[in-house]
């Protein structure tokens, strides 16, 4: 079975992306991965070819500055990495710069791309999240938090990245069919230091707002960002990933939760005592079609 993995980043010094740690964490399960370095201002293309790993294949792209509603431009650099993949795996691993995948689950990951490795019917696996927020200690509880997504790949040219990298779809807009697996995907987006995370945040409005950040947008999202405006949080007990211990071991800010307290609403109190007792969540979005 050939892996082939892909991703995308751009100025990953500036805004502390763990791209090399989302980069390593797929590594064991992979014969190469792609990395679309867009046009960075700071040294992002040093940090990942420092990685020196022949496995590791760098692409320049530089971002379209037309794509700036939406997130397009995210998917665009999404797809730009995928189709950059040569030699016909048989699936390919997506991972985001903020995502690290935890070695726990190296094994259940290859067990199922194994399984479904020859059905056609499967065009691609799922995963589940943990999204980490203010600190590597609390996990987000609320339904806006997107519980699945699509990690593993086809390599198809009717798959594309969906809107704004967060999916994919296939053909005329139709969604991937695709089996679920076990493992965890670990979400960081969410946590860098007060000040990383609202650089972050401002720079973000330039691509999602239509056009570049204006002086009044950029004012506004100035400072340190505030942790504390979050619905909700639970307390994580397990392990991190082996590669984002050093990270951890050198965070330099502090963020403590009163658990007690939530601004759920009544539809999220009621989406959580519905898993709870039956497993399932309802009337969450679903960019996909899970096949039973």
């Amino acid at each position: 079975m050939k892996v082939s993995g892909f991703t995308f980043i751009k100025n990953a010094v500036q805004f502390d992306y763990p791209v090399v740690e989302a980069i390593r964490s797929i590594l064991p399960l992979c014969d190469e991965i792609i990395v679309a370095v867009g046009d960075s201002t700071d040294h992002t293309r040093e940090l990942i070819s420092g990685i020196g790993l022949e496995k590791i294949r760098i692409i320049d792209t530089v971002w379209d500055t037309s794509l700036r509603k939406g997130g397009a431009v995210l998917a665009d650099e999404t797809n730009k990495a995928f189709r950059a993949i040569t030699g016909n795996p048989d699936w390919c691993i997506y991972i985001q710069g903020d995502e690290v995948l935890h070695e726990q689950y190296h094994d259940t990951v290859k067990k199922s791309m194994l399984q479904w490795k020859d059905d056609p019917q499967v065009d691609g696996l799922l995963f589940k999240y943990k999204h980490f927020y203010g600190s590597f200690d609390y996990v987000a509880s609320s339904s806006r938090w997107y519980r699945n997504e699509i990690r593993v790949i086809r390599h198809r040219p009717d798959i594309y990245s969906h809107r704004d990298a967060q999916g994919f779809r296939k053909g005329d807009d139709k969604k991937l069919c695709v089996k679920a697996t076990d493992a965890y995907m670990y979400h960081y987006g969410w946590v860098r230091p007060p000040k990383t995370m609202m650089d972050k945040t401002r720079n973000f409005g330039n691509y999602w707002n239509g056009e570049p950040v204006t002086e009044e947008f950029a004012k506004k999202f100035s400072g340190d960002f505030d942790y504390t405006e979050i619905d909700a949080l639970e307390k994580f007990t397990n392990s991190h990933p082996e590669v984002m211990q050093e990270r951890i071991k050198k965070m330099n800010w502090k963020f403590d939760y009163d658990l007690s307290y939530n601004k759920l609403t009544i539809k999220d109190h009621f989406k959580n005592i519905m898993e709870r007792y039956t497993g399932l969540r309802p009337f969450d979005y679903k960019n996909y079609i899970l096949i039973d």
